[in-house]
């Protein structure tokens, strides 16, 4: 997804995603990558988007920044910096030498990047060896295109159930998350992001499947009887 189109909709995810909006993040998402990048001194934020991951970061680190393509992102980011860095840059193309940092993140980027692959192969260069890649994704199996809950009223005992689309299938689409709003996804099976990582010496160490938080289900109703079903996939990888 280009830096324009982000722009585009910079606002958007600002309101929705930012400063307490979000549940996942606040109960979820911001604690998981303080505790798994804890101990690292220069963090990479890859699609740092208006820095909410960035400022959560441990304090610690002597060197923090976020990229983003977006500049409107970029900018907001610098107007709420505690002392983290931001550059405007593609994830496919890092603007840092070889072995820069030792700890870098992603939090739900890699599905809307289209060069996968490259972005991968530029954060293993600029990881050091033994360097920690923290990559957080939409949950793979179930955020397929064209999943999503059904309603069974064929049975005695109406049921409802969350339909799978074409896992297997590497596609991108674009979903109308809010009127006037679309953003493109890119679906991959979790084995093209194994191999992908792989290839470039990125060797996984621990995967997380948490379960949805109790704020985001207060928030939708529909998700209380899938508490069970992970909506967030955390792969743990460190560079060889």
């Amino acid at each position: 997804m280009s830096g324009d189109l982000w722009d585009s909709h910079a606002g958007w995810w600002q309101r929705q995603f930012t400063d307490g909006a979000d549940p996942e993040y606040q109960e979820q998402i911001l604690p998981l990558v303080d505790e798994l990048t804890t101990g690292f001194e220069k963090i990479l934020d890859i699609g740092c988007g208006e820095g909410q991951v960035t400022r959560a970061l441990p304090s610690k680190p002597s060197r923090v920044v976020g990229v983003d393509p977006s500049w409107k992102q970029v900018s907001k980011a610098l107007e709420r910096s505690v002392g983290e860095a931001y550059i405007q840059a593609s994830a496919a193309s890092l603007p840092f030498r070889d072995g820069a940092f030792d700890g870098a993140v992603a939090c739900l980027v890699f599905e809307h990047i289209t060069e996968m692959r490259e972005a991968i192969a530029e954060v293993a260069r600029i990881l050091k060896p033994g360097g920690r890649f923290v990559f957080l994704l939409n949950h793979p199996l179930l955020q397929t295109p064209g999943s999503g809950w059904v309603e069974d009223y064929t049975s005695e005992t109406p049921s409802q159930y969350w339909r799978i689309g074409q896992y297997l299938v590497e596609q991108e689409t674009i979903e109308e998350v809010e009127l006037g709003v679309q953003i493109s996804f890119v679906h991959r099976p979790l084995s093209v992001y194994l191999n992908t990582l792989a290839e470039h010496e990125l060797l996984l160490k621990r995967m997380v499947e948490p379960a949805p938080p109790e704020g985001f289900l207060e928030r939708n109703v529909a998700y209380r009887s899938a508490r069970h079903i992970p909506r967030l996939l955390v792969l743990v990888c460190e560079k060889q």
